[in-house]
């Protein structure tokens, strides 16, 4: 919009009122909204399922982008307390996300546990390896074996305890080839660079390059549990919200079931 001053009175005045008014006029749409942008940081044993989640959630909230930082627990647990911009953590195991929760950055109103899992044994597709009892692992015949690492992997950690549960830990250490995230023991026995290897049911299914030969006793170990919260320092805090109720509701309830996982009760 503009509008001309008449006259000679005030013709700096009038010149300034001029220009401000064609600014006005001009500046009177919205600049467009880009929308925002969650990160969620997640063990590694969620990557199917949160792709899929993702997909679901993003067609329904097409304003907001769901980005995934996937990755051993205890990894992404210190990218955490070391200042990164997460704005939801999902753990897949109690221990790294009540460390959080301790050091509040986790909001304690905002943690659930959210699934369930559990730990199997895994061979080569090709092999026709059988194990079917623990102590088959000591065996000659089987030279590696891929665990995640104990200190940052929960799946190494779970893996450890079953294996000291039984006494053979001491032994099996000796085969062990190490994964930093239970995705990188997979693939070291799907491509034959291990015998055998400690994995998730769920991996296991996701994969046709590996075959289930044993599933651990789960009294052998804690139990197998993914807490999920929303971290403190989250910038987009009603996004994270929204997200954090949508993975607790009964759609990608649907999915994980679909992908494996047992879902917790929520309350």
């Amino acid at each position: 919009m503009t509008r001309r001053c008449r006259g000679t009175v005030w013709p700096v005045l009038c010149a300034v009122l001029s220009a401000w008014f064609a600014t006005a006029g001009c500046g009177t749409s919205a600049s467009p909204d880009h929308g925002a942008e969650i990160l969620v940081f997640a063990a590694s044993s969620l990557t199917d399922g949160l792709q899929d989640i993702k997909a679901r959630y993003e067609a329904i909230r097409p304003h907001v982008t769901v980005r995934l930082n996937v990755g051993a627990s205890g990894a992404l647990r210190r990218q955490i307390e070391q200042g990164a911009a997460a704005d939801l953590f999902i753990s897949a195991d109690g221990k790294n996300m009540q460390m959080l929760l301790d050091r509040r950055w986790i909001d304690e109103s905002r943690h659930a546990a959210l699934l369930s899992n559990e730990l199997v044994v895994v061979v080569p597709a090709g092999s026709d390896l059988r194990i079917d009892s623990i102590d088959r692992l000591l065996s000659e015949d089987i030279r590696q074996i891929a665990i995640g690492d104990p200190d940052t992997v929960p799946s190494g950690s779970y893996a450890r305890e079953a294996l000291e549960h039984s006494g053979l830990w001491d032994a099996v250490r000796e085969k062990a080839v190490y994964g930093s995230s239970v995705r990188q023991v997979l693939a070291y026995v799907e491509t034959g660079n291990a015998d055998a290897g400690f994995v998730y049911r769920t991996d296991a299914l996701a994969s046709d390059q590996v075959r289930m030969v044993h599933a651990v006793d789960p009294a052998s170990h804690s139990p197998i549990l993914y807490d999920v919260g929303i971290v403190e320092t989250s910038e987009h805090r009603d996004e994270a919200e929204d997200f954090y109720a949508f993975l607790r509701g009964s759609e990608a309830r649907g999915v994980f079931l679909r992908h494996g996982f047992g879902v917790v009760e929520q309350r």
